[in-house]
């Protein structure tokens, strides 16, 4: 098993890197890194179930910088950027509402994170979509079993040669590059990073029973997900802003691997990273830990290992 590595506060920082004093976050729950073992309402409501540990404290702690505002929140979407996001599950236990996150930006604002998307196109849902109870199985020749027992989703999503999550994707395109023209418009003399999603999913087939979905579910839903890595990369060249790109680097950390390995949690909602229960398809501490390392990295700042 793989130790968790956390950023140390000691930097290897390039000759041109620049010091930052006022970084706001925003996004969705894989930039809340959402947790339900530690999960911290410092900055938003329990509802956004928001961790301790997400990349952006992580960054912030290694640059050092005086203010930060988090406004990651699970479920958040381009419109949770302008409009308040309810996110009042359990009355008086996890909940609340959660302000529009353009709100925490401000003149002074000099560094932006901003992961967004996965919402806007339901990929999330079609994921839990694609959960079978059953391999695939037939009860008479080209007969399957409905779902959850056997059938594949994927023909709930591409009929006719139409790929309706694909045309979700192309209409999300110009809803993420508004949001970072709002926040170019609040916080005009900010470095602005459009950070991506991890590769959760594995590149080819499943690993049906360990994660329970077909494999030509998995094939499908991978190739989604590297359809909107790509869509947010577009943004980011058209918008001169800096992508930050978590998926290369993470492949072999999907949810097929062995705990300690995997950096995003499977169906299963317990993890060893950290050890407890765990938000289903999600990012865990490993997984936060290398968002982290690849901001810095990209904004030119070298981390030692070790923990803070």
């Amino acid at each position: 098993m793989i130790v968790p590595l956390m950023l140390t506060a000691a930097l290897l920082t390039a000759p041109n890197a620049r010091t930052f004093h006022e970084y706001v976050a925003l996004g969705d729950s894989w930039s809340a890194d959402v947790s339900l073992t530690h999960l911290t309402t410092e900055h938003v409501p329990s509802g956004c179930a928001q961790s301790s540990y997400d990349y952006p404290k992580q960054v912030a702690a290694a640059l050092g910088v005086a203010v930060l505002r988090d406004a990651t929140c699970g479920g958040a979407t381009t419109k949770s950027m302008t409009e308040p996001q309810n996110v009042d599950y359990v009355k008086g236990v996890i909940g609340g509402v959660n302000a529009p996150q353009f709100d925490r930006l401000s003149a002074d604002t000099d560094l932006v994170t901003l992961g967004i998307g996965g919402n806007d196109i339901g990929l999330a849902a079609a994921v839990a979509q694609c959960v079978n109870l059953l391999p695939t199985l037939t009860v008479v020749p080209g007969a399957l079993l409905p779902a959850p027992l056997g059938a594949p989703c994927k023909p709930r999503w591409v009929s006719g040669g139409v790929d309706r999550m694909s045309e979700r994707i192309v209409a999300a395109e110009p809803k993420v590059r508004a949001a970072i023209e709002g926040v170019r418009e609040r916080s005009p003399h900010a470095s602005v990073l459009l950070v991506d999603y991890l590769a959760g999913l594995p590149e080819v087939g499943g690993c049906y029973p360990y994660v329970q979905a077909t494999d030509l579910d998995m094939d499908w839903l991978g190739d989604k997900l590297v359809e909107l890595n790509a869509m947010l990369a577009r943004v980011a060249r058209a918008s001169g802003v800096q992508f930050v790109d978590t998926y290369t680097s993470s492949r072999g950390h999907d949810v097929c691997q062995l705990p300690g390995v995997k950096w995003v949690e499977g169906l299963l909602p317990l993890s060893t990273d950290p050890l407890g229960p765990a938000i289903p398809f999600h990012p865990n501490r490993l997984g936060a830990d290398h968002q982290a390392r690849v901001v810095l990295k990209t904004l030119g700042v070298s981390t030692l290992r070790g923990r803070v």
